[in-house]
């Protein structure tokens, strides 16, 4: 009987051990699932957190207005100055920053971005391309990630969807390494742009005006109506000698006639500094492309050939300008180019 007595004691001290580890782990698990649900959701990492390869370039932003600000890169070819020879502008608004064109590689535009960090807090919304060149393009990628809608003119999608553009992308990851390397990509247009187009951001009114065919398969202007601050991208050169590369100068100097610029209080070249007198830029890289344009259209009419009629060409007015020596012969081939294709077409 005490046998039989002592082991239904014992029989209930295990059960009570039992329940007392069954509750404990109980209350164990809901420790841990109390714990998980206590930590907070991992975030997406913020535009500051992306790493991209540090440039040692000089980079100043400048304000030209109560709302646009905007870097100037270095005249020179294409891969000098780490890449950082275009310009690129910010308009601040109490919603939002529109940034137009988007600097050389994707470590440009990431430092750009930061210089705006030290005058606002306001997200990128929106990136204006003026056109598609690839001392423009390469740095899309950094404001389309953080969010940004991109922008463009009809006509970029020509390049895009040319063997140029890729070949002209792998070039550079060579040539502009670290800064345009294997992560570099081309980021087509959120939306194109085919006619003049205007909207609003935080009270500062905006429009959009489409050229079409010019500098490159197609360009826009960015005005800023309340300041008065036209962003012109490469349809204007300031200060240096103008790229012509495989633009469209027959349309290029109509576009420059048209251009009005009367009530202008600062216009934002694609390259050089902004300038305070519009019409005399205009002025400037007008009367640059219809130099050019004539002495090739002579060349070509009279049947000469471009080495010959080059070397005798009185280049005084424009030798002493920034990217003479880089560009000018190069561009003045291009257009005698351009201008024997003009004559084919009508005959």
């Amino acid at each position: 009987m005490q046998k039989n007595k002592t082991g239904r004691k014992l029989l209930g001290l295990m059960s009570l051990i039992t329940m007392i580890l069954s509750a404990c782990d109980t209350t164990d698990t809901g420790s841990k699932e109390n714990t998980k649900q206590a930590v907070p959701v991992v975030q997406q990492k913020q535009p500051d957190q992306i790493a991209y390869p540090p440039v040692d370039v000089d980079m100043e932003l400048k304000q030209v207005s109560e709302h646009v600000y905007y870097v100037q890169g270095q005249a020179g070819i294409a891969t000098d100055n780490a890449g950082f020879i275009s310009n690129a502008a910010a308009i601040v608004t109490s919603e939002g920053v529109v940034v137009f064109d988007a600097l050389g590689s994707p470590s440009l535009a990431y430092k750009f971005y930061q210089k705006l960090r030290e005058v606002t807090g306001q997200p990128v919304r929106k990136l204006i391309l003026s056109h598609y060149h690839a001392d423009h393009i390469y740095g899309i990628q950094v404001f389309k990630d953080m969010g940004a809608e991109v922008i463009a003119p009809a006509g970029a999608e020509l390049y895009l969807d040319s063997p140029s553009s890729q070949e002209r992308l792998e070039e550079r990851r060579f040539s502009l390494d670290p800064w345009v390397n294997e992560s570099t990509r081309l980021v087509r247009p959120d939306r194109f742009v085919t006619d003049k187009t205007q909207f609003e951001m935080g009270g500062v009114s905006f429009t959009l005006d489409y050229l079409g065919e010019a500098h490159a398969d197609g360009d826009l202007t960015l005005f800023v109506e309340p300041d008065r601050v036209l962003l012109s991208g490469d349809i204007i050169f300031e200060g240096r000698v103008p790229f012509l590369g495989d633009s469209n100068t027959r349309q290029w100097l109509k576009t420059l006639e048209a251009m009005e610029t009367s009530g202008l209080v600062a216009l934002v070249p694609g390259h050089g500094p902004a300038a305070s007198k519009p019409n005399e830029a205009v002025q400037a890289t007008r009367r640059y492309l219809a130099f050019v344009r004539g002495k090739m259209h002579n060349a070509v009419n009279n049947m000469d050939s471009f080495d010959e009629v080059y070397d005798e060409i009185d280049w005084s007015e424009f030798e002493h300008l920034p990217a003479f020596k880089e560009a000018n012969r190069r561009n003045a081939y291009q257009v005698f180019l351009s201008i024997e294709k003009e004559f084919l077409n009508q005959e």
